[in-house]
């Protein structure tokens, strides 16, 4: 298995830090809101990466963050005149909910930063003893980038550089900054701000600080996967290195992966351009499943454009493959038993296998991973029938949900409850086709397709679905 490690730039083998386990902390939202697409994609794109490990039999301890406390939080509850604890638990509260309808598993853990402000002040004091942190006189803590020789590795960029960039944004309150790159770990209060003691000032922590102590507690000084956003590469993701690896002596995280931006119709996502979409509202058109599938339809590190065309064909995609598993739950039933040995077939079968886990062991590409279903798909098609025995069916339809499943596509029905009066129309179609009144039969037929049900006459009897 190959990873390609953000910090080295390059595809490197996968090797665990403890055989058989991996340890993985991916960045969390901000919960001031509904989570939008661009959330939605790390999300589902690094439980993808987990589930993988899970199928080749890893055990992961898989670490998200929720923030909690933030600047955009506190605008919030000052907006609508609660406090700041009501609106994080209000939207962790619907970002659950929108992860569950993606199927994303829970995490191991999901710790929330304002109930580890203890490890937070803990290793701040540990980096001011060491000389890599300083408080000023108004009590603001600063991490001291200069003390830290490897700051800007993950990055690439050049400390000389930042800092000339740095002085040229400098913004007012910074004053006490003995270098414009160093970064806060601990801020003082403002009024209606919630706020924690501090040897330093009344105050709460800085952005940063928050993931390496939730990581170090949780999953130890040292993990394999770091993961997140592209746009946490810097400054983010850089500061936790630096932070982490000031207070521990070793090495933060052993892989760096970062997903590219989603696009809306080839621009940025963006409030301003009225082209920003929460999970919820794509929900509204779209089951979410549909938008997974959308999501690994490309790989992880390339720009994603997303638009309604593009989720309607992914709709198809993964309507392809229900119903390919559906005629195969079929077969299921009415197959008969028979001995059989290993056939061509079946060896071509786990060759479609092979196809996916060379694709997902070539840093996650879950594109051709998904190409390597449709191929199997195809051929069960075209190669399945009555003739076929049960356990080859069964051997058939539980690969393609095998591999569906690792990429957290939901291949289960849901089971959904009719209206008395679709179910009546439905029975009404029927009698119409006894009475051989084949006209009224289609006129009923059409006004159920009017209400998104699509009947489908098999030797079972009449089925239906939505679409």
């Amino acid at each position: 298995m190959k990873i390609f490690n953000t910090l080295t730039r390059q595809k490197e083998e996968f090797v665990p830090l403890e055989s058989g386990k991996v340890k993985m902390y991916v960045c969390g939202p901000t919960v001031y809101n509904l989570i939008h697409i661009g959330n939605a994609r790390p999300m589902i794109v690094f439980d993808s990466v987990r589930r993988y490990f899970e199928y080749k039999g890893y055990e992961v301890n898989f670490v998200t963050n929720f923030t909690d406390v933030d600047d955009k939080i506190i605008k919030k509850a000052l907006e609508e005149g609660v406090d700041a604890d009501t609106i994080s638990k209000r939207y962790i509260e619907e970002c659950i909910k929108d992860m569950d309808a993606m199927n994303i598993k829970p995490a191991t853990n999901n710790p929330l930063a304002t109930e580890e402000i203890s490890g937070m002040l803990k290793m701040i004091q540990q980096l001011i003893g060491s000389g890599h942190a300083y408080a000023a006189k108004d009590g603001t803590v600063y991490f001291r980038t200069k003390s830290f020789e490897d700051y800007g590795k993950l990055s690439h960029k050049n400390l000389e550089e930042l800092q000339s960039g740095f002085r040229e944004i400098k913004v007012t309150g910074e004053s006490g900054k003995e270098e414009s790159s160093d970064f806060v770990l601990w801020k003082p209060r403002k009024e209606g701000e919630p706020f924690w003691d501090s040897p330093w000032c009344e105050g709460r922590p800085g952005w940063h600080i928050e993931c390496s102590v939730m990581s170090k507690k949780y999953l130890g000084d040292r993990i394999d996967i770091h993961a997140g956003g592209e746009d946490l590469i810097f400054p983010h993701h850089e500061n936790e290195i630096a932070q982490s690896e000031a207070a521990n002596g070793k090495e933060f995280a052993k892989y760096w992966m970062h997903n590219a931006f989603l696009n809306i119709d080839n621009h940025k996502m963006s409030k301003s351009l009225g082209n920003f979409f929460t999970v919820r509202e794509i929900g509204e058109t779209f089951d979410l499943q549909v938008l997974r599938f959308f999501i690994l339809s490309a790989h992880y590190r390339s720009p994603l454009n997303f638009n309604e065309d593009l989720m309607e064909s992914s709709k198809n995609g993964l309507d392809r493959i229900l119903t390919a598993i559906d005629k195969l739950r079929d077969l299921e039933i009415s197959a008969k038993e028979q001995q059989r040995k290993e056939s061509e077939d079946e060896k071509l079968i786990r060759e479609f296998i092979a196809k996916f886990e060379d694709a997902m062991d070539d840093d996650f590409n879950t594109a051709d991973a998904i190409s390597a279903i449709f191929e199997l798909v195809k051929f069960s098609n075209s190669t399945i029938g009555e003739e076929s025995s049960k356990d080859y069916v069964t051997f058939v339809k539980s690969t393609i949900e095998s591999l569906c499943h690792t990429l957290g596509i939901v291949t289960e029905k849901k089971e959904e409850i009719l209206d008395n009066e679709i179910e009546a129309m439905i029975e009404a179609r029927q009698q119409a086709r006894r009475d051989k009144d084949f006209a009224l039969a289609d006129e009923i037929r059409g006004k159920l397709l009017e209400r998104s049900i699509v009947l489908e006459d098999t030797r079972e009897g009449v089925k239906w679905k939505r679409v």
